[in-house]
């Protein structure tokens, strides 16, 4: 059955679509700071995950304990110049590992074809640059997986949270009103992106960045900590604003169904 109202779905690519824990941007993030004697946690290389990646080392670069580790080891504190320099690094440790963490998240390709079978445009967003998506569009499309446009951090004046990326998909897509489009995200950032244009903006708990963990590490977890991992992934998303939250992206279809009759009911977002 094909859909009245609803237009498009937007997809964020690493943790929503591809690279089942948004595992490539994280360790390369440590990485990248670890070359200039800065430590960087787990936990704070994740934190901005979302936005485009010049954007994401500022961020961490304003972290008070960040920033005095990079006082100890420079002599200063960081600047503009020092947000350069460890961006030039990450650029090319992202494209190299990209590629190698792009499988698709089981069940995301099916659920792609399912929508375009019921009238459905796919649009997408990321915070990885041109450069870093190439190996990755690359990998998705041997799998099956070709979105109709791509809008990539630095092809626009900002990235998330502001809309212009999904402003760029309605054109690319012909797509308008935002109510009539889904934005689907697995970081705060990235439901914010949705919100602010207007869309239906749905976060994805399990498969992303703030749950943070592979299919086989998931898998092996105790049930306790599962679930106590999983509502807080819901806790985060839904605090970002999310209108719904779901384990992954094979789990949509059913929300876009309650979404298509709250149109039919004249419920905007």
């Amino acid at each position: 059955m094909t859909y009245a109202h609803l237009r498009a779905v937007v997809f964020d690519w690493a943790g929503t679509m591809v690279d089942h824990g948004s595992k490539a941007p994280m360790g390369v993030f440590q990485r990248a700071f670890a070359t200039f004697g800065v430590d960087l946690t787990i936990a704070e290389a994740r934190g901005p995950m979302g936005m485009a990646k010049r954007d994401h080392i500022a961020a961490v670069m304003a972290l008070p304990r960040i920033a005095a580790q990079w006082q100890e080891a420079h002599g200063a504190a960081p600047g503009e110049a020092d947000i350069d320099r460890v961006y030039e690094v990450f650029v090319p440790m992202n494209i190299e590992v990209a590629g190698a963490h792009a499988d698709l998240i089981a069940g995301a390709g099916e659920t792609a074809a399912r929508l375009r079978a019921r009238g459905l445009k796919i649009g997408s967003t990321t915070g990885y640059t041109r450069e870093i998506m190439a190996p990755v569009l690359a990998r998705a499309a041997e799998q099956g997986y070709a979105p109709d446009n791509l809008v990539c951090a630095g092809d626009l004046p900002a990235g998330r949270p502001t809309p212009l990326m999904l402003y760029k998909t309605f054109l690319d897509l012909g797509v308008w009103p935002a109510w009539q489009v889904v934005k689907v995200d697995d970081t705060e950032v990235g439901v914010a992106e949705g919100l602010n244009a207007g869309c239906w903006s749905i976060g994805v708990a399990l498969t992303g960045n703030v749950f943070g963990l592979d299919a086989d590490e998931t898998d092996a977890l105790p049930a306790d900590e599962f679930e106590a991992r999983r509502n807080a992934a819901y806790g985060k998303l839904a605090r970002a604003g999310a209108h719904f939250v779901i384990d992954s992206v094979a789990d949509l279809e059913e929300v876009l169904d309650e979404i298509e009759g709250a149109l039919v009911r004249g419920e905007r977002p």
